[in-house]
């Protein structure tokens, strides 16, 4: 009776299980992306010697979006107020925090009334320390070099 002889082994990798975690991690990424942006987005104004505010970016940092359209946000909580309410419950998230800044994001189109209405209800809250929030605008080295990339 001959010994039968055992398969050969199989050198290649199986990278279906990988690409099955891959592809999940990918939409877990592509639904948790667009919940971690806080407060409403905008479009800031591009200032040449904007200052960096780390502080602005913790989770519970008081946050004042106005918008192109004039509306109101207040974070944290994403929630839409009216200036008149703004005194109020800014009152309320400052009450116990050693940091009393508010910081403001406003679009670069939105009027110019709504964001003096926002610093002015600001103030009547007792609040002495504003951030107004603006993006760094490229430098013109910068901007040559990314023409050059495009072209």
């Amino acid at each position: 009776m001959a010994k039968q002889k055992a398969p050969a082994a199989i050198a290649d990798i199986n990278v279906t299980p990988m690409v099955d975690v891959m592809l999940v991690l990918l939409i877990i990424f592509m639904v948790i992306t667009p919940m971690l942006s806080k407060g409403v987005s905008v479009d800031m104004v591009r200032t040449k010697n904007a200052v960096a505010m780390q502080d602005a970016d913790k989770e519970d940092a008081v946050m004042v979006a106005v918008t192109r359209d004039g509306k109101t946000y207040l974070s944290p909580g994403n929630q839409q107020v009216t200036p008149d309410n703004l005194p109020g419950k800014v009152k309320d998230l400052l009450t116990n925090k050693l940091d009393k800044t508010v910081f403001i994001k406003s679009d670069s189109r939105a009027r110019y009334e709504v964001v003096e209405t926002v610093v002015d209800n600001l103030r009547a809250a007792g609040v002495d320390q504003l951030g107004l929030l603006t993006e760094q605008q490229p430098s013109q080295s910068e901007m040559a070099q990314e023409k050059k990339a495009g072209s």
